[in-house]
């Protein structure tokens, strides 16, 4: 079954690639509405923006910036978007998912992972600090990424470290550009911070990350926190523009993968990372839909499975019914 998922995965994007040509002509142009995060792993939507590769493939994206993750799913439930790029909520995808079922696909998942040497997370304390991993939250505060996705996560690590998430660690929602002046204040002990946060925090000398990639350690590695979704209302009307956005997203992944650098100064133009924060900025990785297997589906497994355990959403799911599939395109 995993195979043969990833076989049709494979056969639908290289069948995909050809209608996103730069010369092919526009006898009509498709308007798609995309809701997306000024994150990191957003950097295809991005790049595919820079490039134009939506225009030459007909379409005119009607580009939404959201402030949280949770607008995001909000938006595509509603049916207000019609896709979220890379970097919407994998987590809260799922959740969303669970309460009404049969709204979304996934098309592609974003983080980092330990063997990939792709830095997602870390824990982000004072130079100074004793606090060497979770296990030493005890009696202490962690903050992290506001909403129910990175409060889940940060319970069950906290379990995980032999800890009680509600009466040995106080958990603050901390918006990104608070983190590390939280940290730096003593407003929290630590945080849970997604990158470029770590690697900005690292290179100011005025905070450490305690660990790299932690998340990875405890739930699965490679760890995705990211997703590419649609709506299957889009997918289900608009087939031949659902499967040219698919295409230029994996076209725009592909770029980015191969040549980080060359994109990594767009970031200022759709994210708050300064020109001069460029260089401190750790490669996301970001996985295109031709290129998932089962090692993604189950990481992403592993993720939900979290959510089950902590009580967030009930059981079981099984992400693979989530994943876009060739028939999903109208092939």
């Amino acid at each position: 079954m995993h195979m043969k998922r990833f076989l049709a995965a494979f056969a639908a994007s290289t069948f995909l690639l050809g209608a996103t040509g730069a010369d092919a002509a526009c006898d009509k142009t498709e308007k798609v509405t995309a809701v997306w995060l000024p994150i990191m792993q957003t950097t295809a939507y991005y790049a595919a923006l820079e490039e134009k590769l939506f225009e030459k493939a007909c379409i005119e994206i009607v580009s939404t910036k959201m402030e949280a993750p949770n607008q995001i799913i909000d938006a595509l439930i509603a049916e207000r978007a019609d896709f979220g790029p890379p970097g919407a909520a994998a987590g809260i995808a799922m959740i969303a998912e669970a309460k009404f079922p049969g709204k979304l696909k996934v098309f592609g998942l974003q983080g980092g992972g330990i063997a990939v040497d792709r830095i997602n997370d870390g824990l982000i304390v004072k130079p100074d600090s004793p606090i060497k991993g979770f296990a030493d939250l005890k009696g202490k505060s962690l903050g992290h990424v506001p909403g129910i996705q990175w409060r889940t996560i940060s319970r069950h690590m906290v379990r995980s470290a032999g800890l009680d998430p509600d009466a040995d660690v106080k958990l603050v929602d901390l918006a990104v550009a608070m983190q590390v002046p939280a940290v730096v204040g003593g407003t929290v002990d630590a945080t849970l911070s997604l990158e470029p946060v770590g690697s900005i925090a690292v290179a100011s000398g005025k905070a450490a990350r305690a660990m790299t990639n932690p998340v990875a350690h405890v739930i699965a590695d490679p760890f995705y926190s990211g997703a590419s979704l649609m709506t299957t209302k889009f997918l289900k009307e608009r087939p031949e523009v659902a499967r040219k956005v698919v295409a230029v997203i994996d076209e725009a992944t592909d770029l980015v993968n191969s040549d980080f650098k060359k994109y990594k100064p767009i970031l200022t133009k759709y994210t708050p990372i300064k020109e001069d924060q460029l260089e401190l900025l750790a490669q996301p990785y970001l996985r295109g839909f031709k290129d998932l297997n089962d090692t993604d589906m189950k990481s992403y497994q592993a993720l939900v499975d979290v959510f089950i355990k902590e009580g967030v959403v009930a059981g079981p799911i099984n992400v693979e019914d989530k994943l876009l599939a060739k028939s999903d395109l109208g092939n």
